[in-house]
């Protein structure tokens, strides 16, 4: 074969090669709770040459962008470059155009045939309506042929009346469907119309794969959870999920999914400050004092509030669980495909079989009704915090915030336990004075908790109780109980008590606190029972 051929023909095969090049698409994805880090790859032959990704999101941080080869392979320059988006549209973007399209198409047909039927209706109404002679005399039907003449109108008109009818309510339909998907397609753009594209050059001995990683925002993973309680066994089976979803603007099709608990953040030392102690002016006044008190409660219950309801930041076959030094990581087997419009999937990552201790936990000062609880060992690995969806026995209970890091156990509800009657009752509530001629005011409080079982079988019982606990020098607190509780500071929880013991079928335990507080007679105190 002549020289020039064969040179035409490397030519030929160098363009089909790069072809192939603009063909690389996402192969890879690790999800983290609030970013993605996304691995694209492509083929390249022997020799040199240039690699472009395209279709890459706008929102990506260029500085996260890392290049990596098989052995071989020689990476030259790395280039990125914005693009806009106003032609270009990214797959599940056109597809969504051409079914709104396609329907926008039927829907013109149908008006086609409504004003077809409208002239055919039209007609049959005109031969209703015979012209009159020069004398105001209409021209006699022939009476051999009035009865087709009939039967046509009345089929013609059936057919026309008809097919105006059911093309107004599929016209209807469509309307629907349009919308619907508007309101997708509105949705997957997101109000972003940019991409990125980056250009790599390199040198190879060999063929083989390049790849590319960068990071995302838009994307992410939301942990689940599912806890089944068998109260015979005393055995909860914990489930762990996730909910999946992005908008990064590109559709993910066919990805291998790793799923971890780390978050990649910026990473500074920390350096140790010296603590200050600042002396302040004394207040002036009692009731500007009582104000102060009143704003510190106040801020300190709404802190408590914010810090109990702040979050954190189909079957599928198992899922491959690895644990390292910092994280929890899952691969997900087989590929998945995911469109950048906000949809959430949810996978099921591990099931874990963990023997409980089952308590009936009462804390009568703020509920009287008694609480299933199943306590345990934290499980190994890391755990983000979550929703929970609990089940005893096979029936759902409820659901409950689990702050996964903030216990040493796992300790969960799994609802009231109708079977545990608890009451309470002020035994004393008393005013006076006290201390030396009376300089100091007094108000004793009492009160009886009673536990009564209406079990088959033995429970354990928790019963808890918090006291008053002053804050400044000049109030005391004196506390008596019957029986003594067993443990004080509960969980080093200032100021809990409590009381853990069995409770057999049938049986009834009561419980006093009393409470003596004293004070100086002239202050204000807040938060006296």
């Amino acid at each position: 074969m002549p020289s020039r051929s064969l040179a035409a023909l490397a030519v030929i095969g160098a363009f089909a090669w790069n072809d192939g090049a603009f063909a690389q698409q996402i192969t890879r994805v690790t999800l983290y709770p609030g970013s993605a880090m996304i691995e694209r790859s492509a083929q390249v032959a022997a020799g040199s040459g240039r690699v472009e990704l395209t279709g890459l999101s706008a929102s990506f941080d260029p500085r996260t962008l890392r290049v990596e080869t098989d052995a071989g392979i020689q990476i030259g320059e790395v280039a990125v470059k914005d693009v806009s988006r106003t032609e270009a549209l990214g797959v599940r973007e056109a597809e969504l155009e051409a079914r709104i399209q396609r329907l926008r198409d039927e829907k013109a047909a149908l008006d086609v045939d409504v004003k077809t039927a409208e002239l055919v209706r039209n007609y049959l109404a005109s031969l209703s309506a015979r012209p009159e002679d020069e004398k105001g005399h209409r021209a006699p039907f022939d009476a051999k042929a009035l009865p087709v003449v009939l039967e046509a109108i009345r089929r013609g008109g059936a057919d026309a009346y008809g097919t105006i009818q059911r093309t107004e309510i599929r016209k209807r339909e469509l309307d629907k469907r349009i919308a619907a998907l508007q309101g997708d397609l509105a949705r997957v753009r997101n109000g972003t119309r940019d991409v990125r594209t980056v250009a790599i050059t390199y040198s190879a001995t060999r063929s083989g794969a390049l790849r590319a990683s960068y990071q995302v925002p838009n994307a992410g993973w939301r942990p689940q959870y599912r806890a089944a309680l068998d109260s015979g066994t005393s055995r909860v089976e914990l489930e762990r999920q996730a909910a999946i979803m992005q908008r990064t603007g590109e559709d993910w099709r066919g990805v291998s999914l790793r799923l971890s608990t780390g978050a990649p953040r910026s990473a500074q030392i920390v350096d140790p400050s010296t603590w200050q102690l600042v002396m302040r002016p004394p207040l002036e006044t009692r009731v500007a004092n009582s104000e102060l008190l009143v704003a510190d409660q106040k801020a300190a219950r709404a802190d408590r509030l914010a810090a109990a309801r702040a979050p954190a930041s189909e079957p599928v076959a198992t899922v491959a669980e690895f644990q390292t030094e910092y994280t929890t990581e899952f691969e997900v087997p087989g590929t998945v495909d995911l469109a950048a419009d906000g949809r959430q999937i949810t996978v099921s990552l591990a099931h874990q079989q963990l023997a409980v201790k089952q308590r009936i936990r009462v804390v009568p000062r703020r509920d009287t009704a008694a609480m299933v609880t199943a306590e345990a060992d934290l499980p190994e690995g890391v755990w983000i915090p979550g929703d929970v969806q609990l089940y005893r026995d096979g029936g759902y209970v409820g659901s409950t915030y689990w702050q996964a890091q903030a216990k040493e156990r796992l300790v969960l509800p799994f609802g009231r336990d109708d079977r545990v009657q608890v009451s309470m009752k002020r035994l004393k509530d008393r005013k006076g004075a006290a201390g030396l001629i009376g300089q100091r005011a007094e108000r004793e409080v009492a009160t009886l908790y009673t536990v009564t079982s209406r079990h088959k079988v033995p429970v354990e019982l928790l019963l808890l109780e918090a006291a008053p606990v002053p804050v400044d020098d000049k109030i005391t607190v004196d506390t008596a109980f019957e029986p003594k509780p067993k443990s004080a500071n509960w969980e080093e929880r200032r100021g809990v008590y409590a009381w853990e013991q069995p409770l057999v079928p049938g049986q009834t335990l009561k419980f006093v606190a009393d409470y003596t507080i004293t004070y100086p007679k002239d202050m204000v105190v807040l938060g006296l029972p």
